[in-house]
């Protein structure tokens, strides 16, 4: 599989999102989803502490027995995992970490995350903290996660200003249907040199392929909870269609058009996704070998830009 960088790190260009662990399927799917991941070529697989209010990483080193070095072992902190247990304060970056570490049961996490801005806290005093868990050898490379324009600038000249450790990716939205970062957050990784994660890459589901237009959406499907008004509406539908129809042309499925198609974007080091089951983890992970031509990459923007 490709290999890009974040930072000093090598990761496939497919990673896996753990999001589902430990609250979605438990600790025997998780083995199979993650040995089914790495056996198809990746490498970064992508948590955080509150997924599965600490199960995710739990279930991860039940999984990673005899495996760690083989990972690029990537999570986050910042939401609340406890009263008083949240933020980016220079305390609290710290014994987050250090929570991580046990649930992981590892001596180092090579890139973690600050899941998104603490307003109460400097972001100087953040990436101090930081900063010392980089110099301890307990975190590899930092990163962070829903940040504006603004906020990456700010980090950056924090960066600077102390000689610390400097975020070297950022974690947005970012899918054929949610193409914001493009105004200003990519341009600006470019300028920075930063790797762009885009997660939600298949749109909660929509661009995964097993949705169509007309036909009733499955039992479990996320269109039946709180994302559904968001994403499952007839505009989508009809891009979904439309998206279908011409990766049918190149032989090619929606799940390999959404995953490739960022993986063609600039800066873009690893399209993570979710997976519950082995097979998704694999076809996941084989759906990033399309190489888009300029002229492909040009009728996916007709589409969707077609009138609604």
């Amino acid at each position: 599989m490709e290999q890009r960088k974040i930072g000093s790190l090598t990761v496939s260009v497919a990673g896996l999102g753990c999001n589902n662990f430990g609250w979605r399927i438990g600790l025997d799917e998780t083995k199979a989803v993650l040995a089914a991941a790495l056996d198809a070529g990746v490498n970064l697989l992508d948590t955080a502490d509150m997924y599965g209010a600490g199960q995710s990483e739990e279930f991860m080193a039940a999984a990673l027995a005899g495996r760690r070095k083989e990972v690029v072992l990537a999570t986050k902190f910042g939401f609340e995992m406890a009263p008083g247990k949240a933020g980016a304060g220079p305390k609290y970056v710290k014994e987050a970490c250090e929570a991580s570490l046990r649930r992981l049961k590892t001596d180092w996490i090579d890139l973690y995350q600050l899941h998104k801005p603490d307003p109460a806290t400097p972001i100087a005093d953040t990436l101090g903290a930081l900063d010392d868990l980089v110099r301890l050898g307990k975190v590899r490379e930092i990163g962070c996660s829903n940040f504006s324009t603004a906020q990456l600038r700010e980090a950056e000249a924090a960066s600077k200003q102390s000689g610390g450790a400097r975020f070297v990716s950022i974690q947005n939205e970012y899918s054929l249907l949610q193409r914001g970062p493009e105004a200003e957050v990519i341009p600006e990784c470019r300028r920075l040199g930063l790797a762009f994660i885009p997660y939600f890459p298949l749109a909660n589901g929509l661009l995964s392929g097993k949705y169509r237009k007309g036909q009733p959406l499955p039992a479990n499907s996320r269109g039946k909870d709180g994302w559904g008004p968001k994403i499952f509406n007839d505009r989508n539908m009809d891009l979904v269609e439309s998206l279908i129809a011409f990766a049918e042309t190149r032989h090619h499925t929606l799940l390999e058009l959404a995953i490739s198609w960022l993986a063609a974007r600039e800066t873009v080091a690893s399209v993570i996704t979710g997976a519950k089951t082995p097979e998704q983890a694999k076809a996941n992970a084989a759906a990033a070998g399309w190489r888009l031509t300029t002229e492909e990459l040009a009728r996916v923007d007709q589409i969707l830009l077609q009138p609604a």
